[in-house]
């Protein structure tokens, strides 16, 4: 797997959980302290997020952050 896919999965995981919670990215963002502007250039892959906005939408969407990695297998 390459960094690109690596980032493209992870931001495809946060775009999957969001909408698996009924949540807009208005509301995730908000929660997690970003603009939702911020949160579009992430799910679309456009910007990686950090480590701590990484960690904060996990909280967000109740999960672990490696829930929001790739899967190993």
């Amino acid at each position: 797997m390459t960094e690109e896919d690596y980032i493209s999965t992870v931001c495809q995981n946060v775009k999957n959980l969001r909408v698996s919670k009924k949540l807009t990215q208005v509301e995730l963002a908000a929660s997690v302290g970003i603009d939702d502007s911020s949160l579009r250039r992430i799910e679309s892959g456009r910007t990686s997020p950090t480590l701590k906005t990484l960690y904060r939408l996990a909280t967000a969407l109740e999960v672990n952050v490696i829930d929001l990695l790739p899967s190993q297998g």
